[in-house]
């Protein structure tokens, strides 16, 4: 297992921490530099994971707010064409024994969670729910929601569908405890 990496962005730091207290083999990716790849630049990934259930992950993690802005709007999933296209580079790259994966780092901030209350992650004051869609579905399901800003989302409902917790991918059967229960009682939206 790796060694923390310093990380300015907290759903990243997280989601490193999850990693760390699950005993989930990680290397973190320096993203100061993006990669060449012929005369195309990649995006670089935030890590690559080896589970003990045997799959092999790229990760890249995605930040948002659970409801996020003024309209409350939940599962908000949208990425950027050169996420996904970097994505598909590197998985390409690894060859295929490795796969893929967005995790969705939702911070909860408000009486409704993306994951049941048992699942959700606490780090420095905040609560976290980190949910997992592979780039496969991703990609075939997501559809252009701006293109000035060149972004991609899924329908909530599709979403929904073919995303789930990251212990599906990542965590023996029997997961030890991940935080204690929020003093708060949560409503899961899943």
């Amino acid at each position: 297992m790796a060694g923390m990496a310093k990380r300015d962005n907290h759903y990243e730091a997280a989601f490193e921490e999850f990693l760390r207290c699950h005993h989930i083999p990680y290397v973190a990716v320096d993203e100061k530099k993006r990669a060449l790849l012929g005369n195309a630049s990649l995006k670089s990934l935030d890590f690559i994971i080896s589970t003990p259930r045997g799959a092999s992950w790229l990760v890249d993690v995605k930040g948002r707010r659970f409801p996020a802005g003024e309209q409350k709007q939940y599962w908000k999933n949208w990425s950027t064409q050169d996420d996904v296209r970097s994505l598909t580079a590197w998985q390409s790259l690894f060859g295929p024994s490795f796969s893929g994966l967005f995790v969705f780092a939702y911070e909860v901030v408000g009486d409704r969670a993306p994951v049941p209350a048992a699942k959700l992650f606490e780090r420095s004051g905040r609560l976290y729910g980190f949910v997992g869609i592979t780039l496969s579905d991703y990609a075939v399901r997501a559809h252009r929601i701006s293109a000035a800003w060149d972004t991609l989302a899924m329908p909530t409902r599709e979403f929904r569908s073919a995303a789930a917790p990251v212990e599906e991918f990542f965590c023996p059967a029997d997961p030890p405890p991940m935080a204690p229960e929020p003093a708060v009682s949560f409503f899961s939206a899943w």
